[in-house]
C-alpha cells in the first residue's frame, strides 16, 4: 500500500513540475487609452521550447468584439510563433477581454488577456478660409 501511495505521489509531482512546451513573452497587454472605432491590435509572441512541433488547435475570443489570428501550421522546435489579437473599440469605456488558446496534446488552455479604455475620438475643428467666413456673414 505504501508503494502504491509513493508511486501516485511521484506521478502527481511530475504533473505539477511539468513545463509547458512553449514560453510566452507576455500573456497580458494593456492598450491604455484608445480612440473609439479605431481597432487596436497586439501580437502575443511565444517560442516552442519542446522537442516536437507545436500545434495551436484553436484561439477563441470571449466576445465578437475581439478577433484572434493564429498560425494554422505547426511551429517547429525552437521557433517563434505569434497570436495577433484585435479589439474593435466600438464601445466606450474600460474593457477586459480574454482569448482562450488551446494547444494540441495539452489539457489546460492558455488565456491571453487585453485591457484598456476606449475614449471618444475627438474630431479636429474644421478650419474655414476667409472666403468661407465672408460668405457665411453675407
Amino acid at each position: 500500500m505504501k508503494k502504491l501511495f509513493f508511486i501516485a505521489l511521484l506521478f502527481s509531482c511530475f504533473n505539477v513540475f511539468a513545463q509547458n512546451p512553449f514560453e510566452f513573452k507576455v500573456t497580458k497587454h494593456d492598450f491604455g487609452k484608445i480612440k473609439q472605432n479605431v481597432p487596436a491590435s497586439f501580437t502575443f509572441k511565444f517560442v516552442n521550447t519542446s522537442e516536437k512541433p507545436l500545434i495551436i488547435e484553436s484561439a477563441i475570443a470571449g466576445c465578437g468584439c475581439t478577433t484572434p489570428e493564429y498560425p494554422k501550421q505547426p511551429i517547429s522546435k525552437g521557433k517563434e510563433g505569434s497570436i495577433k489579437v484585435t479589439y474593435n473599440a466600438a464601445s466606450m469605456g474600460v474593457f477586459t477581454k480574454d482569448v482562450t488558446v488551446k494547444f494540441a496534446n495539452m489539457e489546460t488552455p492558455i488565456i491571453l488577456n487585453i485591457v484598456g479604455e476606449v475614449i471618444e475620438a475627438k474630431v479636429a475643428p474644421v478650419k474655414r478660409s476667409q472666403k468661407q467666413l465672408q460668405l457665411k456673414k453675407d
